[in-house]
C-alpha cells in the first residue's frame, strides 16, 4: 500500500510540473504524507526530474532541508 502512495505522489508531482508554485505546494503534502524512506526515493526522483527543468530546481531547497 505505501508504494502506491509513492508512485501517486510522483504521478501528482509531473502533472503539476508546469506550475512551480503549484508544484511546490504538492511537494510539501508529500512530505508530510510519505514516510521516511519514501520521501529519501522522492528525493532522488526529484533530483533527477528536475535536472532538466530549471524553474523546479529551487524545489530541491525544500527537501534538502
Amino acid at each position: 500500500m505505501p508504494r502506491m502512495i509513492y508512485d501517486y505522489t510522483k504521478s501528482v508531482l509531473e502533472r503539476v510540473s508546469f506550475d512551480p508554485i503549484l508544484f511546490q505546494k504538492e511537494l510539501r503534502k508529500a512530505m508530510k504524507n510519505l514516510l521516511p524512506y519514501e520521501f529519501e526515493q522522492l528525493k532522488k526522483w526529484l533530483q533527477y526530474y528536475t535536472s532538466g527543468k530549471p524553474e523546479l530546481q529551487q524545489c530541491l531547497t525544500l527537501v534538502i532541508e
